[in-house]
């Protein structure tokens, strides 16, 4: 299996785990929605919780030039680790959420 069938296979992974923890309350459900055209991998919660509406995106990962990109998290998980453990090198790993001037001091990927 060639590097980025593994990148996608490991972000979905992972996003569909994600899927499974909990949920705050009301009527929400957590959704995956994997494009994969694109290399686009979301995790959302969308739902009501009494009059509220819900849509969040929870998770938001991308692949870009060989490399795991992440856009999101707001989970209590630390995505790089569960990434890193399933073998994706730590160079390959960008924290798009992070602005481009701490990336370098990092650790891992930048762009």
């Amino acid at each position: 299996m060639d590097k980025l069938t593994r990148y996608r296979k490991y972000i979905q992974q992972v996003l569909t785990e994600e899927s499974h923890g909990k949920v705050l309350g009301g009527e929400i459900e957590s959704e995956t929605v994997f494009d994969l055209v694109n290399d686009r991998y979301l995790l959302i919660d969308l739902g009501w919780n009494e009059h509220r509406r819900i849509y969040n995106c929870v998770l938001h990962l991308e692949i870009r030039e060989e490399k795991i990109w992440i856009q999101r998290n707001q989970t209590d998980t630390i995505i790089a680790d569960i990434l890193i453990a399933k073998g994706v090198a730590k160079n390959d790993i960008v924290l798009g959420l992070q602005p481009p001037y701490m990336r370098e001091y990092s650790g891992f990927g930048i762009s």
